[in-house]
C-alpha cells in the first residue's frame, strides 16, 4: 500500500481510509452525551513506529484508542474552559488544509488561501471599525498573536535595544505576556501590572501615575495592554479610556481580545467591547467560543504595513509579489504556517451573520441563567458582560474554598459537569465557561442545584 496519494488516479485505500475514520468520529460525537467530559481512566497505542509501517485496520483501531481517552468537548457538562465542541463545516475545512497541505509561507505555496487569510483579516477589521489601512495574520494561538503586537508596538516605538523599556497591562491579564516578557529578552518588571476595581476593570486613573513613576526613573512605555475578557470572569477594561490615554501620550494599544474580541461582530454585542476600534493592534480568537477548530487566532493591526516593516526580511528562496503585499511568512514570527484561514472561513461561511450572533447571545443568556439560579447568599459570583462567571463561598476562609472547590469539583464530575478550579484573588474558585452549544437551560438548572447543594 502506497501512503501517499495517487495524483492521477482516485485512491480506493485514502478514500476508504477517509470513510472510515469519519464515520469512527461521528460515532465518537454521538456517543459524547453518555460519556462525562473526561475519562476516568485510558489507555495509550504503542508511541513509537514499528519496524514495518501497519495496515489502516490497525491505525484506525490505535486512533480509536486515543479518541477513547480525549476529552469531549460536546458534552453538556464540559464547561470548564474556553473550548467549545468545533462546528461541522470547520472540521471539514481542518481535513481539507490537511490534505492540501499548503504553506502560507509564501504565495506561490498558497496562491488562493494566502489571498483568502489577507481577505477574511480584512473582513475581521472591517468589523471591528479598525480603519482602511488595517490588516491582519493568522497565528497558532493567542499567545503567539499577543507577543506579536508587542513586537510590533516596541519596534515602532523605537525601543527595540532597550531592555528598561516598559509596557502596562491589569493586574488580570493573561500570563501569556509573563511568557513574552522571556522571549523578547525583558526583565520581569518591564510588566508593569496596573490594579483593577471591583469589577476586574484595569483602574485608569492608576494608569496615570504608573506611567508618571516609570518617567520619573527614566524609562520609557512601548505599550498599553487592554484586556477584553479576562481569563477568570470576562471582564472588560474601559478600552475608549484607555484609548484617549493612549493617543494622548503616544503610546501603542494593544487589546487582548482572544475571549471578547468577538462580541464586536455583532451590532447587538459590540457595546460590550466599545472602543476596540481605537486600538493599535487586537488578538482575536474565534476558536475560544465560535466552534473554529483550533487553532484559530488572528493578530489585527489599524495600519497592516506594521506588519511588514517589522517582520519581513524578505525571502530569497521564494518569486517575490508584485504590489503593495507581502508573503506571508514576512507578516509574523512564524514561517511554514498551514491554512488556519481556511477552517475560519468555512465555519463563518456555515453559521453566516444570523448565525454568529446567535452563539454570541446565547452564551450571555446561559451565564446570566446560571448567575441567577446560584444562590448568592451562600456564593460570592464574580463575572462581567460575557459567558464567564466564577463562584466562591462568601463565609469560608481561604482554606476552606480550596477544600470546597476540590470536593465540589470532584463531585460534579461524579455528575458529568466539568468545572475549572482557578485561583483569584489569593483564592480558589469553580469556574463555569457558557460558551457549549449543548449545555440547556435544564442542565444548567441541575449544574445551579449541585453547587447550591454543596454548602448546607
Amino acid at each position: 500500500m502506497d501512503p501517499f496519494a495517487s495524483p492521477h488516479n482516485l485512491d480506493k485505500e485514502l478514500y476508504s481510509l477517509l470513510v472510515q475514520a469519519s464515520s469512527n468520529l461521528c460515532d465518537w460525537f454521538s456517543e459524547s452525551g453518555s460519556q462525562g467530559p473526561i475519562p476516568d481512566s485510558f489507555d495509550l497505542p504503542e508511541f513509537f513506529p514499528a519496524k514495518q509501517g501497519v495496515s489502516n485496520k490497525v491505525l484506525l483501531s490505535e486512533l480509536q484508542v486515543l479518541m477513547n481517552g480525549s476529552y469531549r468537548p460536546a458534552h453538556p457538562g464540559s464547561l470548564a474552559h474556553l473550548d467549545p465542541p468545533p462546528l461541522s463545516a470547520s472540521i471539514v475545512g481542518e481535513l481539507i488544509c490537511a490534505g492540501l497541505n499548503n504553506n502560507l509561507l509564501a504565495e506561490e505555496l498558497s496562491p488562493s488561501l494566502s489571498y483568502l487569510e489577507r481577505d477574511l483579516c480584512k473582513w475581521f477589521c472591517q468589523k471591528l471599525c479598525l480603519g482602511d489601512i488595517s490588516g491582519g495574520v493568522a497565528a497558532s494561538g493567542g499567545s503567539l498573536s499577543n507577543l506579536m503586537a508587542l513586537v510590533i508596538a516596541r519596534n515602532i516605538a523605537g525601543l527595540e535595544s532597550d531592555p528598561s523599556a516598559v509596557f502596562f497591562a491589569s493586574d488580570d491579564c493573561h500570563v501569556s505576556f509573563s511568557k513574552n516578557l522571556r522571549i523578547m529578552g525583558l526583565k520581569q518588571e518591564s510588566l508593569q501590572r496596573v490594579p483593577t476595581d471591583e469589577n476586574g476593570k484595569l483602574i485608569i486613573s492608576n494608569l496615570y501615575l504608573s506611567l508618571n513613576k516609570i518617567k520619573s526613573e527614566g524609562k520609557k512605555c512601548f505599550a498599553v495592554v487592554a484586556t477584553a475578557g479576562t481569563t477568570v470572569r470576562g471582564a472588560i477594561d474601559p478600552l475608549s479610556e484607555i484609548a484617549e490615554f493612549c493617543q494622548k501620550e503616544k503610546v501603542w494599544l494593544h487589546v487582548d481580545g482572544a475571549i471578547g474580541g468577538i462580541y464586536g461582530l455583532s451590532t447587538k454585542t459590540s457595546g460590550i467591547v466599545q472602543g476596540l476600534g481605537s486600538a493599535d493592534s487586537i488578538t482575536v480568537n474565534p476558536q475560544k467560543l465560535l466552534g473554529i477548530a483550533k487553532t484559530s487566532s488572528l493578530l489585527l493591526v489599524a495600519n497592516k504595513n506594521h506588519l511588514s516593516s517589522t517582520f519581513s526580511t524578505g525571502l530569497p528562496y521564494a518569486e517575490p509579489i508584485t504590489g503593495n503585499d507581502f508573503h506571508g511568512g514576512e507578516l509574523g514570527i512564524q514561517g511554514t504556517r498551514s491554512a488556519e484561514a481556511l477552517k475560519l472561513w468555512v465555519g463563518l461561511r456555515q453559521l453566516g451573520e444570523e448565525g454568529i450572533e446567535k452563539i454570541l447571545l446565547d452564551s450571555i443568556r446561559r451565564r446570566c441563567y446560571l448567575e441567577s439560579i446560584i444562590d448568592s447568599s451562600k456564593f460570592k459570583i464574580i463575572s462581567g458582560p460575557l459567558h464567564l462567571l466564577a463562584i466562591t463561598p462568601i463565609n469560608y476562609t481561604s482554606s476552606q474554598a480550596a477544600d470546597w472547590s476540590i470536593k465540589t469539583r470532584s463531585s460534579l464530575l461524579d455528575n458529568n459537569f466539568m468545572l475549572s478550579r482557578p485561583m483569584y484573588g489569593n483564592r480558589y474558585y469553580l469556574k463555569a465557561v457558557m460558551g457549549n452549544p449543548n449545555t440547556k437551560f435544564d442542565d444548567i438548572k441541575i449544574l445551579a442545584n449541585l453547587i447550591n447543594q454543596s454548602i448546607i
